[in-house]
């Protein structure tokens, strides 16, 4: 599908590189030619794709990685740029250092002499599903570009794309997070990731936050090759979950409330969506859908018409699927029934399953796990859509009830 698919190719070149130069920064000076040879071959692998990742923040980055790096070994902009294959750390041997700055560590240096930090989780996932630090749970179309998290310390933008042609169903195809450079603790660092690609290593090849003092408090592991990594911020107590279920991405934070709100300025906050939840005109209506989906079979939005799934499934043949993987009848089952109907790819059953088992690992209070579904009033920015007469919406909200009383 060109249509969602990257010709940004920076995380090639990222990949190239760090295999060309793992443990490199150990080698002594004698290996320095072999490493501007790299670095050479890396500028060249950057001027390739440039046309095509002109607005990427991953690629600008290993633009001004390259040239500080470059000045620092001395390198020439001229000469060969074959990639030589370099000398890898011996076993054992990494880049962790047990005696970072207590500053680096947050529980340590935040909360010394107060009370343990109050956690917060949010979660996007499937078509897209949001769930806020305020536990909103939101089924949205954010169709392109929106951020995520935009506080002081960190910067996630999440890119949804159709998943049919002609379809409304988005997923997020493409994951940014920038982590600003900290203290003594990081330096500024990009992860990125898109569909078939969930890279084990920062854009500048690296794992952890840099040359710093404290550069292991930001730590990136890689938990299932190409579908499941994990990132370790404990210098802001943060740890982000990024999976690759099928085509597209899942995410998942867990997240101190003082970070979470840690934005200069205030208004902005309203740009992102774990703190405020989706605009109102980018939210779907749950209950009608859902009851159109129990009706119809599947789901249709308003808009252009979804095209034929490339499997169909059926309201009943959907919930029986669900219940293999969630059996609590909660959004995420709900929220996985909707995919099947409306997708009809069973990737986005594991979707749900794998975002409601993130929950489990990073939701700090385990009685609300479970999300069920209210009506729009008592849930913050969820209101009533303007324009829907109180009695008409009174009369959806008795239907939705009795639907669910029979089953």
């Amino acid at each position: 599908l060109p249509a969602v698919t990257s010709p940004c190719k920076i995380l090639k070149c990222n990949s190239e590189f760090w295999a060309a130069t793992s443990g490199s920064h150990h080698l002594g000076t004698e290996e320095a030619p072999e490493f501007c040879t790299a670095l050479r071959a890396y500028a060249h692998c950057t001027r390739r794709t440039a046309r095509t990742c002109r607005g990427d923040l991953a690629y600008h980055s290993a633009v001004h990685g390259i040239d500080d790096l470059m000045e620092q070994h001395n390198c020439s902009k001229d000469g060969p740029t074959s990639q030589p294959r370099l000398r890898t750390l011996p076993p054992g041997d990494s880049q962790e250092r047990s005696d970072s700055p207590e500053i680096c560590h947050y529980e340590k240096s935040f909360h010394k002499h107060s009370a343990a930090p109050n956690y917060t989780h949010c979660g996007l996932f499937g078509d897209p599903h949001l769930r806020t630090f305020t536990d909103t749970f939101q089924t949205c179309k954010v169709q392109g570009a929106w951020p995520l998290i935009d506080n002081n310390y960190l910067n996630v933008q999440v890119t949804n794309t159709p998943v049919l042609p002609g379809s409304t169903a988005t997923a997020t195809s493409k994951l940014t997070i920038i982590f600003k450079s900290f203290q003594e603790c990081v330096d500024q660092k990009v992860y990125q990731a898109e569909m078939d690609e969930l890279p084990a290593a920062f854009a500048d090849g690296s794992k952890n936050g840099g040359d710093k003092h404290g550069a292991n408090s930001l730590k990136i592991t890689e938990k299932v090759s190409g579908q499941h990594i994990e990132i370790q911020a404990k210098y802001i107590g943060t740890t982000i979950v990024v999976r690759q279920v099928g085509r597209y991405l899942t995410f998942a934070v867990r997240m101190p409330e003082e970070v979470v709100n840690a934005v200069e300025d205030r208004d902005s906050q309203g740009l992102y969506l774990c703190l405020r939840g989706c605009p109102l005109n980018q939210q779907i209506d749950f209950q009608t859908i859902r009851s159109a989906q129990a009706t119809e079979g599947r789901a249709r939005r308003k808009g252009p018409s979804l095209s034929a799934p490339p499997q169909a499934f059926t309201y009943e043949t959907a919930t029986a699927k669900c219940r293999e993987k969630l059996p609590v009848e909660d959004l995420y089952f709900q929220s996985c029934v909707f995919d099947l109907l409306t997708t009809g790819d069973v990737n986005f059953m594991l979707a749900a399953y794998y975002a409601f088992e993130d929950v489990k690992m990073l939701h700090s209070n385990k009685d609300k796990l479970h999300l069920y579904e209210r009506t729009r009033d008592l849930a913050p920015g969820n209101t009533a859509p303007s324009g829907t007469s109180p009695a008409l919406w009174v009369a959806l909200l008795c239907l939705s009830q009795c639907w669910l009383g029979l089953l």
